[in-house]
């Protein structure tokens, strides 16, 4: 059997094996383990060792468990719950001005946990409620929380951005700093479609009544200062990594830290949030090392076989492809491929293929991991079977049916094909920050 059709029989047992329900990283890793094995005997156990070893050196891995933790302290304290009573207050009484505030809550959860679910779980039982109740149309608001909820794994400080800088072996600083500006300008379109929406049809998003809204600028400054809180420890995390006085996992423990003080402070870090905090980091911080190790080893026995210079020459020589269209064939495949799967299973397949190959193929490997991120956002959102959707649908109220989910997302799905475009068209939308602040 040639190499190229082995790698083909790997990846379609992957793809089996992951349809019949089994767990990402064993259905990896065990073809992997199985493949290595049979090709070179006993030498191929020396490929998960290795693997394993790259990842306990991987020094920049020690974010991942700081900003999990900082994520969760912040969200189980309910100091996330602060940050929508100042938008609610401020933005109120604005035409869509909850929506609107729903996107910058969304925007600072990003900046807190760096996780799409954790956004989604806050937008739908601290916001969502609280829209239906003011009238707002169900429609409107389920893909915002939707659309909102898919900039976590854009904004810094992102976990799957992590797992990609592992994956493709480039520095986390510069992805994260990579994904700020295009991050910034989605949710600032999100807002700009809000704003003209409300204002041709007010009904979508009404203002709150004057009753509601009546309160003395002393209250509204104590909910500023309450709410303001989360910007405050995010500014205080990434001002001395983006000045150089930091390392990147320095900035990390300061995060971690700043958000516990800030807790104990407010005298919310009780046992039961410290217990719940510290099990949740343990938990998704194990899932994704054996998702790593998992991926290392699959790109490994790929590096082998040489299946990626296969695949470029079958794209290149024999159907005369050139490089952007090869591109955007791959962008293509995360859409389909994000109907069934989430965006840590999809980096983990297909990396060992595309990243060499974009690399092969001339293009800037930071860049491409912003255009993964949002294609990936995109694909979440997708019907018929997109993640975010029936995340939304287990969480969402009755009255919200799976036809409204899906209704709902069409225009924010056509705003970030928009950004992609751009991002593709102006690859300086994404590398100018990272370039100014690492030329410094």
């Amino acid at each position: 059997m040639s190499y190229e059709m082995i790698a083909i029989f790997m990846f379609a047992s992957m793809m089996l094996m992951l349809m019949t329900g089994q767990r990402v990283f064993g259905a990896i890793g065990g073809v992997a383990a199985v493949a290595a094995l049979t090709l070179w005997g006993t030498g191929g156990s020396d490929i998960p060792f290795s693997s394993a070893m790259k990842l306990m050196k991987w020094y920049p891995l020690l974010t991942l468990p700081m900003f999990i933790f900082m994520g969760y302290v912040l969200s189980e304290s309910k100091i996330a719950d602060d940050l929508y009573k100042m938008f609610h207050v401020w933005m109120g009484p604005l035409n869509g001005g909850l929506a609107i505030g729903t996107i910058g809550l969304m925007v600072l959860v990003s900046a807190m946990n760096g996780l799409s679910v954790a956004g989604m779980a806050i937008g739908a039982t601290i916001a969502l409620p609280e829209l239906l109740r003011r009238g707002y149309d169900k429609k409107m608001v389920t893909g915002v929380i939707q659309a909102g909820s898919s900039l976590g794994i854009l904004v810094p400080p992102s976990v799957v951005l992590v797992l990609y800088a592992m994956i493709a072996r480039q520095p986390v600083g510069q992805l994260w700093l990579a994904g700020v500006v295009p991050g910034l300008m989605m949710a600032a379109m999100f807002i700009i479609y809000i704003v003209i929406r409300c204002k041709l049809n007010p009904a979508l998003g009404p203002a709150l009544p004057v009753e509601e809204r009546n309160h003395s600028m002393s209250e509204k400054l104590a909910l500023l200062r309450a709410g303001l809180l989360p910007i405050v420890i995010f500014f205080a995390m990434m001002i001395p990594f983006v000045n150089g006085w930091t390392s990147l996992v320095e900035s990390s423990a300061i995060g971690a830290l700043t958000a516990f003080l800030a807790a104990v402070v407010k005298r919310r870090m009780t046992r039961e949030v410290f217990e719940n905090s510290v099990r949740n980091t343990l938990l998704i911080s194990c899932m994704f090392m054996w998702i790593i190790l998992a991926a290392l080893g699959f790109g490994a026995v790929f590096d082998g076989l040489g299946a990626v210079r296969a695949i470029d020459n079958l794209f290149t020589e024999q159907l005369g492809l050139d490089p952007w269209m090869i591109l955007i064939l791959m962008q293509l495949s995360f859409l389909i491929m994000g109907t069934f799967l989430d965006d840590t299973a999809m980096l983990v397949i297909v990396a060992p293929l595309y990243v060499p190959l974009v690399k092969m193929l001339g293009f800037d490997l930071i860049w491409y991991g912003v255009l993964y991120t949002i294609t990936t956002q995109i694909a979440y959102m997708t019907p018929p079977f997109g993640y975010n959707l029936f995340l939304m649908r287990a969480m969402a109220p009755k009255e919200i049916t799976l036809k409204d989910i899906y209704g709902s997302i069409l225009p924010f799905v056509l705003v970030m094909i928009l950004a992609l475009s751009l991002i593709m068209i102006f690859p300086q939308i994404a590398l100018w920050l990272p370039e100014y602040v690492y030329a410094r």
